[in-house]
This record gives structure tokens, C-alpha cells and sequence, in this order.
């Protein structure tokens, strides 16, 4: 096993959190180093873009349609921005004022950044590095060129990628945030996905692609430029037609300027230093590769309202109302639906344990949803010998075990009402040291990517049906393997999520987005 794996393997088992130890953090909120959730360039130029609320947006249900494209206008690139990387609304109470995106954040905290790569466009006769700035929906400049990069590439086409700056995670949740920020870099994912489809515009991951390059790319390298540690995630490109995975940017890579415009603000006045982070970040800096894992939208169902009112009322539940929370079959079978399997199901590598309380038809306990068949036979074997695996009226999902989970899903994810409250809950089982030693260890960074997608599915799923949903960060991960049967890392739990009927809270405010939307 090489030094990277193994610093993988050490960092997720010490990150583990335990009934009687949970991953190390702080230990209380040092608001006086709370990071900024907004990153600006100073002294790039900014272009403002106009706000899409007015815009027609396909109804939910058909986004996974052939819907004819969009053309690459300022209008049609800043919908694509505000309705996946976008302000949804801001909150208020108690005299404090917060800003809730289109794509979910473990506490809101929001450590990924958005980068483009533009072909001439916008009265520019130069290509351009831009950062998108969600705060005030605007793109700032960071550097001009020319190059003939595009002539490989259908018209229209453009290269949009992520990034992501730890230690806004790490403010909070100490040595666990590398999960969550990659949990994050997937809900963005996710989010772009559906915004793209929207537009009737591909996304294609480009998989060849070095972290190194993306990180000269997006001028992450020059780091004179910046305070935090900011580092690249991934790299796609936008475009009316479905491109090649394999496409090489080097011929890009050679036009760039030495040095990018703009000088990234200071998040916080100080940052806590943790080793295993910057551990971790390193063992995980490798080439890229294949992982064609965007998810499929349920298409045959009863007709929904505007993909983009789905997109913008996505919350995050903290209090499910149990009383009410009992759903139908159909709405059980469609929220899942939409995250079974992928569009190359070879690369899925997430499976949901899930515990059915309230749901119609359904006897209470314990299920499991394989999003692989490639796995069914590992996980009979690793899993506990008396489970029935008794399939069901949806395909791929089993029936393990009759027994009320309530209790035993609460005190998995860390004694949360919002577990044991909805209809069902659910961990994310992902095929995890085979795929590690097969792939290398850039491949952590991926499955939780993976999970990340998911999430942010099956929170717009339970959104368009008026159900709520919660991605939960926080679970006692071999307490759940305990109750699965799980007794070495072949398979490891990576993310939690609760779906029912959520409280709302009347003493929390909703205030526009954007206040130029007032004007």
C-alpha cells in the first residue's frame, strides 16, 4: 500500500466519531475567526449579471428530456450560475441575517468557489478566466488572452470548474471537514447538473485532468494571491453537445498569462492549524480519474412546478414533524427513484441502508437500495447472515430486517430527532477499500463527491413533492456498521440524509436574494 492510501486509510478511521469520542474539533465557535462565506478578487474588474427570477424554467419532471439549447448569452450563463452556485434567499432572526444557496452546505459554511473559462464573449474579444462572485451574482475578471483552445470544441462551449477552500469547514468541525467539504463539492455538483439541464446545455467531467493543472488553471497556484489554502476539485465543460472526457486542456494551459489579475480576500483575521488536514489534502492531490456519475432525473411522473421554484426552495429541515410525516408509496418510490443508479452505472459506488418509519405500505425497518449490481453479492456476504433480502416493489431496493429503527437511527446520527422524525432516513454504504486500491486515493475525494450528489437529489426530489429533507453530517459510523453487519472497511458509511415533513419555524424571516431585485 503507497504513503497516500495509507494516510486515507489513518485519516478516516481517526475521523470517525464514537459514542465515547468523537472527531476531534475546537470545541466551541470561536466567532472572532468566523471565515467569510463570500470570496472576492480585489482590484479584479467586475461584470454584473442580470438576475434570472423572471426567466421560464422547465417543469422538474422533464430535465431529463431532450430539451433543445440554449445559446451562450449573458442571460442564459448567469441562470446557469444563479440556480446551481446562487443566494436562494437570506434569513433573518434574532437581529442576525444569513444567505441560504441553491446548492446545500454542511452549516451553511459553503467552502466551494466557482470558476469559468470563457471563449470570447460579452463584447470581449479575448478569452477569460472569471470567478463567479454569488454574493452580488457577478463575475469577476481575473485574465484576458487569446487562444485557439476552442476550435476543438462545439460552438458555444465553455470550461467551469470547482474548487474548494477547507477551512471553512475546519472553522467548525475541526478534523472532519475534509469530509464534509467534499460531501459540499458534490451538492455543487449536483446543483450545476440540474441548472445545465435547465438550459438543455451537457456537462461533462473532464477526467484527465491533473489537480495541478486545474489549480494553474483557476490561477490558484500563484500564491502570493491568497491567505487560506484553496484547492481544486474538478474541471467540466458546458456545452450544447456531450463531449469527450479525455479532452486535454494543454493547449489552453500555454496561452494563459503568468499572472492573474485580483487579490483574493482575507477570509479570517487567523486560521487554527490542524496537521491531519493538510495531511489529507495532500494524499488526496492526484490525477483525476474516470467517474461518470451524474445522476439520472426521474422523468415518468405527474407533472411538477418550475424546475427553478424547486431549485430556489430547497432548504435544509432542522425539526421534522413526526406526526405528519407518514408519505405515500409513490412518493417513497420516486424520491428514490431519482438517485437509482446512474448514468454509467459501472462507476456507482454508493448503496442506501435505509430505515423505513413512516411510509405507506411499507413495513417499518430496515432496507437497502444497491445502486450497483456489481456489488450485491460483497455486501451479502459482509453483511449480517440473517438478513432476508426479500426484493420489493422498486427495483434494486431489498427488504432486510422488520423491526421499528427509530431509536437506532437517532442514536446513529448523534441523537437527532431529524433521524428517527421523517418518513425514512438513510446512510450512504459505498464500496470503499476496493475502489480505494483500485483507484488510488484521489478516489476518497470521489466517493464522497458521489454521496454529495446524491444528497443534493434527493433533496430537489423531496422538494418538488412538498416533502423536506436534511443531509446529516454528523452519525457514529461503526455504530451503523454494527447494525448492517459491517466488520472491516470494505464498505464504509459517508453521508447521512432524512426525508419527511419538515416544521417550519415562524420566527425565522425570508428576505429576496438580491436587493437590486427591489429596485
Amino acid at each position: 500500500m503507497n504513503n497516500n492510501l495509507q494516510k486515507v486509510f489513518e485519516y478516516h478511521e481517526t475521523t470517525k466519531h464514537a459514542q465515547q469520542r468523537y472527531a476531534r474539533s475546537l470545541g466551541y465557535m470561536d466567532w472572532a475567526t468566523q471565515p467569510d462565506p463570500f470570496r472576492t478578487y480585489n482590484g479584479a474588474d467586475e461584470i454584473e449579471l442580470p438576475l434570472s427570477f423572471d426567466n421560464t424554467t422547465p417543469p422538474y419532471h422533464l430535465l431529463n428530456s431532450d430539451l433543445p439549447a440554449a445559446p451562450l448569452l449573458k442571460e442564459s450563463l448567469s441562470q446557469l450560475l444563479q440556480f446551481s452556485m446562487g443566494i436562494a434567499a437570506h434569513k433573518e432572526s434574532g437581529g442576525s441575517t444569513w444567505a441560504v444557496r441553491c446548492n446545500a452546505s454542511s452549516g451553511n459554511l459553503h467552502p466551494t468557489e466557482t470558476y469559468l473559462v470563457l471563449p470570447p464573449f460579452m463584447e470581449s474579444s479575448q478569452s477569460s478566466v472569471v470567478h463567479y462572485s454569488p454574493k452580488n451574482h457577478g463575475l469577476e475578471t481575473l485574465a484576458n488572452f487569446d487562444t485557439k483552445f476552442w476550435d476543438s470544441l462545439p460552438k458555444n462551449s465553455f470550461l467551469l470548474g470547482f474548487s474548494s477552500i477547507t477551512w471553512r469547514e475546519v472553522w467548525k468541525y475541526g478534523e472532519r471537514a475534509f469530509r464534509y467539504t467534499q460531501l459540499d463539492a458534490g451538492h455543487a455538483w449536483q446543483s450545476l447538473e440540474v441548472s445545465a439541464k435547465m438550459l438543455g446545455w451537457k456537462l461533462t467531467r473532464l477526467d484527465a485532468i491533473s489537480d495541478t493543472d486545474i489549480n494553474t488553471l483557476f490561477g490558484i497556484k500563484q500564491k502570493n494571491r491568497f491567505f487560506e489554502k484553496e484547492n481544486a476539485d474538478m474541471l467540466f465543460v458546458v456545452s450544447p453537445l456531450k463531449t469527450e472526457a479525455s479532452l486535454s486542456i494543454d493547449a489552453l494551459l500555454e496561452n494563459l498569462p503568468l499572472k492573474y489579475e485580483g487579490i483574493a480576500n482575507q477570509l479570517s483575521p487567523s486560521m487554527q492549524h490542524w496537521d491531519i488536514i493538510g495531511e489529507i489534502e495532500d494524499a488526496t492531490t492526484e490525477q483525476q480519474i474516470a467517474q461518470k456519475n451524474a445522476l439520472k432525473l426521474l422523468s415518468s411522473r405527474k407533472p411538477t412546478q418550475e424546475s427553478k421554484k424547486v431549485v430556489l426552495a430547497r432548504r435544509s429541515i432542522h425539526i421534522m414533524h413526526k406526526d405528519t410525516s407518514l408519505i405515500k408509496k409513490e412518493e417513497f418510490h420516486t424520491v428514490l427513484g431519482s438517485v437509482n443508479g446512474s448514468l454509467d452505472s459501472k462507476e456507482a459506488s454508493a448503496h442506501l441502508a435505509i430505515f423505513v418509519n413512516r411510509v405507506e405500505e411499507y413495513d417499518k425497518g430496515l432496507y437497502i437500495l444497491v445502486r450497483n449490481p456489481r456489488d450485491i453479492d460483497a455486501l451479502k456476504e459482509q453483511m449480517h447472515a440473517d438478513f432476508l433480502w426479500q426484493e420489493t416493489q422498486l427495483q434494486n431496493l431489498y427488504f432486510l430486517e422488520s423491526r421499528d429503527f427509530k431509536m437506532a437511527s437517532k442514536s446513529i446520527s448523534c441523537t437527532q430527532d431529524i433521524a428517527s422524525d421523517g418518513a425514512f432516513s438513510l446512510g450512504m454504504l459505498c464500496n470503499f477499500s476496493e475502489q480505494l486500491q483500485s483507484h488510488g486515493a484521489h478516489r476518497y475525494k470521489e466517493l464522497y463527491w458521489e454521496c454529495g450528489m446524491i444528497g443534493q437529489e434527493l433533496y430537489l426530489e423531496s422538494t418538488s413533492l412538498g416533502l423536506s429533507g436534511t443531509g446529516i453530517g454528523c452519525f457514529l459510523d461503526d455504530m451503523m456498521h454494527g447494525v448492517l453487519g459491517i466488520k472491516n472497511n470494505n464498505f464504509q458509511v459517508l453521508y447521512h440524509f432524512t426525508v419527511g415533513r419538515g416544521n417550519v419555524d415562524s420566527r425565522i424571516m425570508t428576505k429576496p436574494a438580491y436587493r437590486r431585485i427591489e429596485k
